[in-house]
């Protein structure tokens, strides 16, 4: 796609509970930057739920971060899933009877996650302003020329592809191997599917399809942005980048627990790839500045900014572990969460209030530390407002 002028984009990764970070960081840039333009919007996962809201919105900035602030302070596990023991036990015993020699019986509906997301969906409805499931306010800002495109990446469960949902202006569907971009009117199933945590949340059914989580097989994060026309990109990362003198220290003693193991597995998800895509991108810059422009073909350099936690997300969600339902707390702990100093896993699935009003500040808190930078990014961006 040729681009003649500046289009900035917002990338939002994945992480679960983590999102409420990015809401910090938005929350900062709204105020220093109250007139913000930015045309295009892409998110999997959580990070999908804060691009829908953006897109859907059809205040100015402040107003839409807003209110991303209030949907996330109001959230709780209980607004997630639901975490009664009934509904707990009955999700755990069918899976033990999926996987046990029982496996074969026919125990009515078939196992379709561990958890029940029906309170998710019907919060992300109300929060989000949908009409019948539908984002009506994505097409008003369209046409108002307040917005040029939206994207939500998806896991096709059927072929492993990663699907990404799309709705904008002169925006084309696109192929890749293993990923593929389709126009579509968004609505909560799209955001429900691309937050469906693999296994824990049940997946989504969208045309007849079932889909998942769109972290799961995302080789190139950043390929949804490109293809949009974006030259400036402003990624937000849940991922604190441990220090080689932390990353060298055992995390727990003996053997390791389930949920470390799970932990290490959801973070090569959600937050490995698009930190590798970062570095993969920045090499490509690095090598565009050695070639003359007209020499690049289709090519072209695009600019990246990176905001990411400046602390433990992990290590910081043990703090607020006692605060979780009794019976979903059990459960957990059973997994060998109080085994580990830094619990990935609990991080991702710490919808309590506390853990998310924390995770704001701290995302506030660390954009104002790169006001500077951040400031110098925009600017380059051309990101004032339509």
């Amino acid at each position: 796609m040729t681009v003649d002028s500046p289009e900035l984009c917002l990338a939002l990764g994945g992480g679960g509970a983590r999102g409420a970070y990015q809401v910090g960081v938005l929350r900062h840039i709204a105020k220093t930057h109250p007139d913000l333009y930015v045309p295009i919007l892409t998110g999997v996962s959580a990070g999908g739920i804060n691009a829908a809201q953006l897109a859907n919105h059809t205040g100015d900035f402040p107003t839409k971060v807003e209110a991303l602030v209030q949907l996330w302070s109001n959230l709780s596990v209980e607004r997630v899933f639901r975490v009664d023991g009934f509904a707990l036990l009955q999700g755990l015993f069918r899976w033990g009877a999926e996987l046990s020699f029982l496996g074969g019986r026919s125990w009515g509906q078939s196992v379709q996650g561990f958890v029940d997301t029906t309170p998710l969906r019907e919060y992300l409805c109300e929060g989000l302003g949908c009409v019948d499931g539908d984002f009506l306010g994505i097409e008003t800002n369209l046409q108002a020329g307040k917005l040029r495109a939206v994207a939500l990446s998806t896991t096709s469960y059927e072929t492993g592809r990663t699907i990404t949902w799309c709705q904008g202006r002169q925006i084309q569907n696109w192929q890749r191997p293993n990923r593929e971009g389709l126009l579509s009117q968004l609505g909560v199933q799209h955001v429900m599917a691309s937050a469906a945590l693999p296994l824990f949340f049940p997946a989504v059914q969208i045309n007849g399809n079932w889909y998942g989580d769109g972290g799961l097989r995302l080789q190139a994060p950043f390929a949804p942005p490109i293809h949009l026309g974006a030259t400036h990109i402003l990624a937000i990362s849940t991922r604190y980048d441990r220090t080689i003198q932390e990353a060298t220290v055992p995390n727990f003693t003996g053997y390791p627990p389930p949920a470390q193991i799970a932990g290490h597995l959801m973070n090569s998800i959600f937050l490995d790839l698009f930190d590798h895509d970062a570095a993969g991108l920045q090499r490509i810059n690095s090598l565009l500045e050695r070639i003359l422009p007209e020499e690049r073909g289709e090519l072209r350099p695009v600019d990246l900014f990176v905001v990411r936690p400046s602390s433990d997300l992990g290590k910081l969600s043990s703090e607020y572990e006692a605060e979780l339902p009794g019976m979903f707390r059990f459960l957990t702990r059973r997994l060998g969460t109080k085994r580990a100093q830094s619990s990935d896993l609990m991080s991702l699935v710490m919808f309590q209030r506390e853990y998310i009003t924390e995770l704001i500040r701290l995302g506030e808190l660390d954009a104002a530390k790169q006001s500077t930078e951040l400031d110098s990014f925009l600017a380059r961006a051309g990101a004032a407002k339509a």
